[in-house]
C-alpha cells in the first residue's frame, strides 16, 4: 500500500493530462491579451498612466491575498487527503471557497464603483483592456469554485483517498492556474508604470 501512494504522488505531473492541455490552451488566452494590453499601453502611455491611477490598489491587492490564501488551502487540502484526513481536506477545500468568494466580492464591488462612475467598455482603450481582462479572469474564478465546490463534495461524500486523489489534484491544478494568472494581471493592471 505504501508504494502505491508514493507512486501516486511522484506522478508529474499531478492532475490529469486533459486539465494541462486545457491550461496551457488558457494561458495562450490570456498571453494574447496581456500582450495586447501592452502593446495598447506603448501607443498612449499617458492615457493607461492617467486612468489606472483610478483603479483601487488597495482592492486589487486584498484580492490577490484572497487567491493566494486559496491556494494555500487547495494545496493544504490535497495534503489533509494524503494522509487519509477527509474532514480536514474539506474544511480546507471550504475556506478556498470562502477565499474565492471573498475575491468576487471585492471584484464585483470594484466593477460597481466604476460602472456607477460610467465607466464602460467603450470609455477608452484602458477601461476596455481593464474590464475585460478582469472580466474574463472573473469568469475563471466563478468556474475554480465551482470545480472545487465538486471536488469538496466528493471528498466529503468519501470519493477520494490516500490512495486515489487525481480529481482533487485536477481541480487543484485549475484554481492554481486562476491564481497564476491574477498575479500577472495584478501587477500589469494595477501596478506598473
Amino acid at each position: 500500500m505504501t508504494a502505491t501512494i508514493a507512486t501516486h504522488q511522484d506522478r508529474y505531473p499531478p492532475g490529469d493530462l486533459a486539465i494541462w492541455i486545457f491550461i496551457l490552451a488558457e494561458l495562450a488566452v490570456f498571453a494574447i491579451f496581456f500582450a495586447a494590453y501592452a502593446f495598447a499601453r506603448m501607443g498612449d502611455v499617458a492615457l493607461f498612466d492617467h486612468y489606472q491611477a483610478t483603479l483601487d490598489k488597495d482592492a486589487a491587492l486584498l484580492n490577490s491575498l484572497a487567491l493566494i490564501t486559496g491556494s494555500y488551502c487547495v494545496v493544504r487540502a490535497l495534503a489533509a487527503m494524503r494522509e487519509d484526513h477527509r474532514a480536514a481536506s474539506v474544511r480546507w477545500l471550504i475556506a478556498a471557497l470562502g477565499m474565492g468568494t471573498l475575491f468576487l466580492v471585492v471584484k464585483s464591488l470594484e466593477y460597481a464603483h466604476h460602472l456607477a462612475a460610467g465607466v464602460r467598455l467603450s470609455t477608452n482603450t484602458f477601461y476596455m483592456f481593464y474590464l475585460s481582462l478582469t472580466f474574463f479572469h472573473f469568469m475563471h474564478v466563478i468556474m475554480g469554485m465551482v470545480i472545487l465546490a465538486a471536488v469538496a463534495w466528493k471528498a466529503h461524500r468519501g470519493g477520494y483517498s490516500a490512495r486515489e486523489h487525481t480529481g482533487m489534484e485536477t481541480g487543484g491544478v485549475y484554481w492554481h492556474m486562476v491564481d497564476l494568472v491574477w498575479l500577472i494581471l495584478f501587477p500589469l493592471v494595477y501596478v506598473m508604470r
